[in-house]
Order: structure tokens, then C-alpha cells, then sequence
């Protein structure tokens, strides 16, 4: 896993989340209305993904986590099974977020790039009272935003791309060279969604 250091951010010259019903509350993986379809399952958000993805030996909790009605329930029942975690997990988990992240972007091509789109050039942020791995803290009376932050640096890293002549590459995301990168009993292949995206255009036409 990529080592990460601490950094320091002034909050108004970022666009934070820490709500999914504010302005960047999308960028957030706990927010609802962005789909995924991995092997044929249907996933309701990318939280519930990467959670199920911790367990890919345990196809029985994977469909208990996918199961799930909401992102923080999904959440709740991976803690509840964290002894089952792959062995590899911390050493993977920032490789397995990227994945999701681009699956969310891919399936979500449209409405989550411009969202993306509408950050730059600012540092992302996810503002957290509890976690400085993921997201960052704010510093108490100061400006300041501290932590590590790996999810804003994982989707701004995204973003370099959706802004690039690259862009269109991020419809196709190839599976994570893993053993046993599995959703339900299942080895991940490719994720194509250029089908997808042109139907998700004819929709908005349509609309």
C-alpha cells in the first residue's frame, strides 16, 4: 500500500464533505444514487462495495453486507465480521477503494465526473471527527483541516484523469491483480460501461 503522509489544508480553499445531503456530499461513498453493478449484482452505493470486498472468501457475508438497505448498515455488519477480514487487507484496502471509486465513476459516468469536475483546481476534502486515515480533522479554533485525507487524495487523483484527454479510458476498469478478488463466489473481470454511458445520454436526451 501506498504510504501516506499527514498534511495540512485551509478549509476554504477546499471543497469538504462530511454530509451526503450538502454540495459535495456525492464525492461521499456513503451517498445514495450512484448504482453499481458488479458480475450482475446490483450495489446501492460504493461503501456497500468496498465493505463486501473485504470479505472475498465469504461469499455469505459479502451477500449480508450487499443485503443491506443503507450504506452505514452495510458498514455495521462488515465491523461485525472483521475477524473474517482477507489477511491482506490493510496492505490492499487503498488499492481496493481506488477500484471502487473508479467503478462509481465508470457506472456513474456522467453525473459523478461533473461533480468531480466542479471541485477543481481545489484540494477535496472528507472533513471527519473520527477518522484522519480516510478523511482529515479539523484543528479546533483555526481554519485548519488535518490528516491524512487518502479518499480526497484518491479522488482527486481520479479527477487529474476525468479532466484529461484520457477521460473516456475511465469507462473500462480492469479487475485488481488480487488472489481471490471475488464478489459472491464470482472472479471480477473487466468492468465495460461504455454501453451504459450511452444509454445514461439518450436518457438524459430523452428527459
Amino acid at each position: 500500500m501506498k504510504k501516506y503522509s499527514i498534511r495540512k489544508y485551509i478549509k476554504n480553499e477546499c471543497c469538504c464533505f462530511s454530509s451526503t445531503k450538502k454540495e459535495f456530499g456525492g464525492l461521499s461513498n456513503m451517498c445514495a444514487g450512484y448504482n453499481l453493478v458488479i458480475n450482475q449484482t446490483e450495489i446501492l452505493t460504493s461503501e456497500a462495495l468496498y465493505q463486501a470486498l473485504r470479505f472475498s472468501n465469504y461469499p455469505e457475508i459479502q451477500e449480508e453486507i450487499l443485503a443491506q438497505k443503507s450504506p452505514m448498515s452495510a458498514k455495521m455488519v462488515s465491523k461485525k465480521h472483521i475477524n473474517n477480514s482477507r489477511i491482506d487487507w490493510e496492505e490492499i484496502k487503498v488499492d481496493i477503494m481506488r477500484w471502487c471509486l473508479k467503478v462509481k465513476l465508470s457506472q456513474n459516468f456522467h453525473k459523478f465526473g461533473l461533480l468531480l469536475e466542479t471541485t477543481y483546481p481545489k484540494p477535496i476534502i472528507e472533513i471527519s471527527n473520527k477518522d484522519a486515515f480516510w478523511g482529515a480533522k479539523k484543528e479546533i479554533n483555526t481554519d485548519l483541516i488535518i490528516g491524512i485525507n487518502a479518499l480526497g487524495r484518491l479522488l482527486m487523483e481520479l479527477r487529474s484523469v476525468y479532466i484529461s484527454e484520457d477521460k473516456y479510458s475511465l469507462l473500462i476498469v480492469p479487475p485488481l491483480d488480487l488472489t481471490d478478488f471475488k464478489l459472491l463466489g464470482k472472479q471480477i473481470g473487466f468492468i465495460d460501461s461504455r454501453e451504459r454511458f450511452i444509454a445514461q445520454i439518450v436518457d438524459n436526451t430523452n428527459n
